[in-house]
Formats: C-alpha cells, structure tokens, sequence
C-alpha cells in the first residue's frame, strides 16, 4: 500500500469509527408518527403564564436571609398561602436548551443536540406550545426562536431583545428582566386597541411564556451568592407580582389563569452550569392560579436533604417532580394535547380537581407515552428480520390490551385510585420498552466497528514491522494464493452487503459492517510478516518478550486512567523524573538530569490543581506575564552577550515584538479584570489589543531565525501573548513550565541517543531545520523509540489535561474570554476556550517534531507507534462512552474518545 493509499484509508478508518458513535450512542430517541391524545373532560384553566427565571437555583429562592425575610417575598407569600410548591429535579446536562425542552416539550434532549449548540432544532419535536391555540413570549433569542420554528402553524409569537444585551461585563444584567416585564405591560395595553389581538387573548388554551434571562448572567459574571445575583431575583419576585395583578385586572379577576414559575437549571458556588451538582440539577417549582392545589399543612415530612428546616417549610408539603412532568402538568391545566414526545408523569398531586378528572388525565399520559412505544416498536420491527427479533417481553401486545382495558373498567367503576396507580405502571414500561428498543443494534454496531478497527491497528503495526525495523524478510506469496484471499473476503462482503439488503437497514449499516473486510483482508496479505514477527518473540527470552509487553500495556493503561483521573498524571510525571536514573542516563549528563527532575516534579503540581471552582488569581497571571518577559530578557541579554552571529537586526526586532505583546497581555488581563470588577464593561483598546495579538500570534514565529531552540522560544512567545489573555489563575504558569521541560527533553533524546550508542549528538544550538534533512541518514527503529513515542503521547495527554478538561466547553469560567468579548456567544467563546486547550498541545507538538529530527528517524515511522498507541487507547474509549449521566461526563467521554482519534 503506498503511502497516499495509506493515508486515505489512516483518515477513512477514523472518520469511520468517529462517526459511528453518533448511529450507536448519540442517535435521536424521537419517534414520530404517534395520534395526539387529550383528556376529555373540560380544564380548570383558559391560559396558563409560564416564567422561567433561567439559571435560578432552589436554595436561593427558598432561603430566607439573616433577618428571615425572603429574597422573594411575593412569591414566599405564594407559596405559604395561594399555590403549591416543591423542587423540580432537572436532568443533566444543566444547560438552558436542554432545559426549556425538558420543561415545555417533556423529553430529555438527546445528546446528538451538541452540536447544534442553543439555538437550532436538531430534529423536530412537538410542545405545549405548539399544541396550544396562542402562544406569546418574551426573553432571549437564544431561546425563544426555537420553539416558535418548531409550531405547526403560526401561532407562537416570539418578542426577543437583541443578542448583544446578553453582555457578562454589563453594568446590570437585570435589566434583561425589567425588558421582558415593560414588554408584556406594553403588550397587553396596545391590545385594548387591537380587537384582534383582544379576541385572542380571550381565547381558551392560551399561553404567555416569558424567559428572564438576567439570573443566568449575573450568576455567570458575579456568582449566585453576589449581591447581584440575589438583587436580581428579588427584582423578578417584584415583576413576577406585578403581572399577575395586571393580568388578574385585565382578565376581570375571572379565576381561569394558572401560573406557573420554575428555573431550566441551577448553578454552581463558581458561576457554571452543565453537570450533576445538586446546586445544577435542583430548581423550584411554585404553581397557582386555576385548577391548582392550596398549600397542604403536614406534621412531617421526610426528604433525603436538610433543606426544608434551612427554608422553614417543613409545615408546607413539598412536592418534588421531574423536570420533564411539568410539561404534563401545563397541557392538563389548559385541556391542550400531552406533547407527542412527552416522556413526563402528571404530578396529579398539584392539581385541584375531582378524582374523575385526575384519573382520566393520567389515562390520556399513559397512553400517550405508549404510543411512542409502539411507534419505536414498529420502526425496529421493520427493519430485523422476524425469526431474529426479540419483542420487549414485559409489553407484548396482548399486556398492552389488557393495561388499557383494566386501566377503563377501573375508570367505569370510580376505582380511580386503583386506575392511576395501573397508569403508573403502564408509563414506566412503556419508557423502558422505548430505551430497550432505542439501543438494540448497539452491541451489533459496537462489534462490526470494533473488528475493523482492530483490523486496522493490527495492520498499521505490520506496516512499522515490515518497513522500519529488520525483523522480517521480504517474501513473494503466490498468484493462488491470492486469488483465493480475494474471493474469500469478496464472498464474505456479498453475504453481509445481502443479509443488510434483506433487512433494509440503513446505509450507515453497510459502511460499519462492511469495514472490517477490506481491513482484514490487508491485514491477511501480510501473514508472513505475522509469522516472522512470532518467530522473532519466541527466540528472546520469554522473561524479556512478557516483560515488554507487560510494560507496554500498564503504559497504555496509565494514559487510560489519565484521562479519567487527573493524578495519574502526577505519577506518570515522577516516573518520568526518575526515568535517568532507572537508565543510568544521569551518569553522562548530571546537570540535564537534575533540571529534568526538578521541572517534572513541577509540572507534576498542576494536575493537582482544582479544574473548576476557583476564583480568578489574577495577581498569579501577572506574575506569569511578567516571568516570561524575564525570561525572555535574558535570553535576548545571553544572545546580545554571546555576539551571536547566527542572529540580525530582523530576528531582534521580532524578538523586541513579542516582548512587547507579552507586556500588552499582561496589562489587558490586569486593566480588563479592575473595569469589569467596577462594572465599566470591556474596554475597546483592550479588545482590540486582544484580538490584534490573538491574530499576530500564529504569524509572528514564521519570522523568527530558523535555529532550533530560537524557534521553538519565539513559538513559546507568541503563544504565550495569547494564552495570557485566556488564563484566569494558576494555569497561566502551565505552559512555561511544559515549554522548559520540552526543551530539556530535547536534550535527555541526545543522551539517550549517545548512550545506546545509536548515533552521535549534533550540536543542537546551531541545528538548523531549513536545511532539508538527508534522508539517507535516517536510522531504523530501535526498542527506546517506542518509549519516546510514549513519552509524546503522555505529555499530549498532560497538556490537554494538565489544568483542565477539555470537554467542559460548556461548564467553564467566562471570565476566561472577558479580555476577547463579554457578550454571550457560544460559539465564539467555546472556540477561544479550545483555542486555550490547544496551545499546550501545540508546544509539546513542536517539541516531538525537533525531537524526531534531531534523533535521526523519518516522521512516518515515529508517528506511526504514535498511531498505534493512540488507536488501542481510542478502542478503550469507544466502549466507555456514554448517553446518560451528566453534560460533563458525557461530554468528557466523546471528547476522550474524538481526542484519541483526532491524534
């Protein structure tokens, strides 16, 4: 195979096998085609007003401050005397699209919703609102637009304040709010002179949705428990007061308006949201108005918290629900279908209403959430063959007939307690039979993509057997014996092309099936290699041959378990420091070893540090732009000194240049920090001298001399310059501290080099690498190019997890970006956050490349144990991703199994 051949099918296996987590794990659980189902009798309200305070947590509504007064008062009086309460348990991940469609849809968005960020549907879905008659609603466009795209017709109405009022370093974020309530004030009195706009709102199954927005961001910019943060809800507790009396007014206090106000998610102590933290995942409920329960007085109550005598409402019975039954709970106080997708449980207890009423309710969500079963059912029905499909036992056809003829007759005889109880029950089958049937070609997936790949990292191994070491010899296998190779997988791939065909599965099926074919046919071809290569193990020693591939795979682990637990890194780290002295290597080089020892005890802490959770250190970032400019003082003092003439006017002022942009960053971090933190918003010089370095950055090393260690400091510079800008705290030391260990690790390669007696050490302060390298002088592998393989792969791994991890895109500071904008943009922040991950990766990259070259060995066959290494880690990860848990495990998983991939 030549080496564009190889490369083609390198890149085609990864793309491959990257993809298909997205058929096996991250597919849409949305089925459609089911009829919509509503309870036939009539419903206690006409409209329902939904407010979601966005990033609002249970606690700090509840809570009452040192002198017992309520931060909310209005809604604390709610709740003690109108409505009924309790904590609404989201699921992860705590993110506000996410959150909305838990609450107004009734499903837990999927996962395969990453990638569309807030603000697009990623497939279409039904809701409250679109099952409603009218739908007005005030807030974010971040929001808003989604659920209107999403209606059947036009009937949700959508009135949103412009994208950049969204703005962290924004004197009062609050004022998101008050523009929300003006808005509905404004709204409801320019309709005493619209008699169209009147007559809807009169209307039945109305609703009025208004998404406050101000919370989130004075949580994000000064965290919840700021004065901010709080000022804030007591300012929506005000406006949340003077709506209801305005629409009690307007709708002469007619009793038919419920209300409704809850939170998409909490946040945590630091100001992020997106994982599993109590603080994320609890959020209050407070319903009132029509159809709704009174406050229920008890004597006790048990719950697994303490937060009840924290709140001193342990006399007030707390009702706890899903996030996803409160969609239920609207459609059933407005008398509007269940959203077809629902996958909620009526909380029957909220309701103010006959037994008749709440049973015949809890009927219609059965059935509802039946049908999605059914219609999954079919669907994979449709699509296996019959004698090899296995029916979800527990709701055969004949249980789901006689759930719902049970389930009627209880109804008929005012069994109504025994009626819901059957209903329960039929719920919980029935989501379990949509799970079952939602993941039942995963094992069959897992498996055709994990024999490929397999396939492929055996082969890539032959390749480094075959063209980079003296192991095997060169052997002609006959034309027969090819021939019957090739008809061989040819008949394999027509049987399993034709068993596909037959189940019309879909075209994804046939790219994860048939891959493992041509793989394993390449891998077939080079068989005598495979015999060679076992021909050579069997004659080491058999203590040798176990040792080294012992060694091999506890390595392999070790990066493994890296990736999930940070402090494997601190020990590959002390491992590592002691590396010279395991090898003797200290004995010929003892001042390279010792700084060796010392910089990977350092870079050995930071592993250690908290990821998230810290409060900005800007001081600490100061210190790091001003160590670099000492450091590269006297580097620039050393070169003048040495009368280096390897050095012009040109490469100093490049030099002078970078300086410069380390000093701008350190004052733009200093200067954007103390005018954020006096509410005067970003500075625009600032911003532009964020940007202006941000672009220079990845110019500015092309101009420097092409002397090794010079370029590779003038490269440490520019980055430099821009992760200053991105750094909050301690992690603005990390690259300095990677970069000096890089450069010694340059060197400890030359040692190690001279002491298996390998090659001889070039003088690497006049190594240059414009020169193009002779080719005739590369050397073939020897066993101690695999430990510095490794060794590349381990500082990868500890520079992208060295102060971080990199799948918490969605649950960072943004205080991270503030120096590059401040007004929420998704996109824009999570790709600077990327941009600060990379840079690590981006100096040991450097520090590989320098590396290779100066130890004489060709790239391809380096990068190839690299491949090799990275390939058995990502077949580890494959099978450790997840669907379910938090934003941030989920998260963490795909991005370690897309980084291994990505390698």
């Amino acid at each position: 195979m030549g080496i564009p051949v190889f490369i083609l099918a390198g890149l085609l296996v990864h793309f491959v096998f990257l993809v298909s987590i997205f058929d096996i794990y991250f597919s849409s659980p949305l089925v459609h085609g089911m009829t919509p189902q509503q309870t036939p009798l009539p419903p206690p309200a006409r409209r329902l007003v939904l407010f979601v305070a966005d990033g609002l947590r249970a606690d700090s509504l509840y809570e009452l401050d040192g002198n017992n007064t309520s931060h909310a008062p209005y809604l604390r009086g709610i709740l003690e005397n109108n409505g009924s309460w309790g904590i609404s348990h989201t699921r992860v991940p705590t993110e506000s699209r996410p959150g909305h469609v838990a609450l107004i849809a009734g499903f837990y968005e999927d996962v395969s919703a990453v990638a569309k960020g807030w603000k697009e549907n990623p497939v279409e879905f039904d809701s409250v609102f679109n099952e409603s008659k009218y739908t007005w609603s005030w807030g974010s466009p971040d929001i808003l637009p989604m659920f209107a795209k999403g209606a059947t017709g036009d009937h949700v109405y959508t009135f949103c304040y412009t994208a950049e009022s969204e703005d962290f370093g924004a004197q009062d974020a609050s004022k998101l709010d008050t523009w929300v309530f003006d808005h509905v004030k404004s709204f409801f009195n320019s309709s005493r002179s619209n008699q169209t706009l009147f007559s809807a709102l009169n209307e039945e199954k109305v609703v009025l949705f208004m998404h406050l927005l101000g919370i989130d961001t004075n949580g994000h910019a000064h965290r919840p428990n700021s004065r901010e943060y709080k000022e804030n809800i007591r300012k929506v507790d005000e406006g949340v007061k003077e709506i209801a009396s305005m629409l009690e007014s307007f709708y002469g206090n007619d009793g038919k308006t419920a209300f409704i106000l809850t939170s998409d998610h909490g946040m945590t102590d630091w100001g992020s949201h997106g994982a599993g933290h109590p603080s994320e995942t609890l959020t209050p409920l407070i319903v009132w108005g029509a159809g709704v329960n009174y406050p229920q007085k008890v004597t006790s109550q048990f719950f697994e918290d303490n937060f009840l005598k924290e709140w001193k409402l342990e006399n007030l019975k707390r009702l706890d629900v899903n996030q996803a039954d409160i969609a239920p709970l609207m459609a059933s106080l407005i008398g509007v279908p269940f959203p077809l997708n629902s996958v909620g449980t009526l909380p029957l207890e909220y309701l103010n209403n006959s037994a008749h009423f709440k049973a015949e309710s809890m009927f219609t969500n059965a059935v509802q959430v039946l049908e999605q079963f059914k219609v999954k059912m079919n669907q994979k029905k449709a699509t296996t063959l019959s004698f090899l499909f296995t029916p979800f036992k527990p709701l055969s056809d004949s249980e789901q007939i006689n759930f719902l003829r049970k389930t009627r007759l209880y109804i008929q005889q005012q069994k109504y307690d025994e009626a819901v109880s059957l209903c329960k029950t039929l719920i919980n089958l029935a989501l379990e039979g949509l799970s079952y049937y939602h993941t039942y070609d995963r094992l069959f997936l897992g498996l055709s993509i994990a024999m490929g790949f397999m396939g492929w990292t055996t082969y890539v191994i032959l390749v480094i057997v075959k063209t980079h070491t003296n192991l095997t010899k060169t052997v002609q296998s006959s034309d027969k014996e090819s021939a019957a190779l090739l008809y061989g997988f040819a008949f394999v791939g027509m049987m399993i092309t034709f068993f596909l065909l037959i189940q019309t599965s879909p075209w994804t099926y046939y790219i994860y099936c048939l891959l493992p074919v041509p793989v394993w046919y390449a891998v077939m071809r080079e068989l005598h290699v495979i015999q060679n290569l076992t021909a050579n193990l069997w004659s080491l020693p058999i203590s040798q041959s176990l040792g080294f591939i012992l060694i091999s795979i506890l390595g392999i682990e070790i990066l493994v378990f890296s990736f999930f637990y940070r402090a494997t890194l601190t020990v590959g780290l002390l491992v590592f420091a002691g590396w010279p002295v395991i090898t003797q290597l200290w004995v010929q080089a003892k001042t390279t070893t010792l700084i060796w020892t010392v910089l990977c005890a350092l870079l050995a802490l930071f592993p250690l540090m908290p990821v998230v959770g810290r409060e900005p250190n800007i001081p600490l970032v100061i210190a790091a732009g001003l160590l670099t400019l000492l450091i590269s003082g006297f580097s620039l003092a050393s070169s003048c000194k040495s009368e280096n003439k390897y050095r012009n006017n040109e490469d100093m002022k490049v030099h002078f240049y970078q300086m410069l942009s380390i000093a701008l960053s350190t004052y733009v971090v200093s200067n954007t920090h103390n005018s954020l933190k006096n509410k005067q918003g970003l500075p625009v010089f600032n911003q532009i001298i964020s940007w202006t370095t941000l672009v220079s950055s990845s110019v500015l090393p092309l101009l420097s001399p092409t002397f090794l260690f010079q370029r590779l400091f003038s490269i440490l510079l520019s980055l430099m310059a821009t992760y200053l800008l991105l750094s909050t705290g301690y992690e603005a030391l990390f690259p300095l501290v990677l970069s000096g260990l890089m450069f010694v690790w340059i060197h400890m390669e030359q040692e190690a080099l001279q002491h298996y007696g390998l090659s001889l050490k070039p003088k690497l302060a006049v190594f240059n690498f414009a020169y193009a390298t002779d080719i005739t002088q590369f050397r073939q592998l020897h066993l101690d190019d695999i430990r510095r393989s490794f060794f590349f792969v381990f500082f990868i791994v500890t520079a992208f997890f060295g102060t971080g991890n990199i799948a918490s895109v969605n649950s960072f500071d943004p205080a991270s970006v503030y120096c590059f904008l401040t007004v929420f943009s998704p996109f824009m922040m999570g790709g600077l956050l990327l941009l600060k991950v990379v840079i690590p990766f981006v100096l040991v990259s450097c520090a590989f490349e320098a590396v290779q070259v100066t130890t004489q060995l060709s790239s391809k066959s380096l990068f190839l144990i690299v491949l090799v290494i990275s390939d058995i880690m990502a077949l580890h990860f494959f099978f450790l991703v997840k669907d379910y848990g938090s934003w941030l495990e989920i998260g963490t998983r795909y991005s370690i199994f897309f980084a291994s991939n990505a390698f």
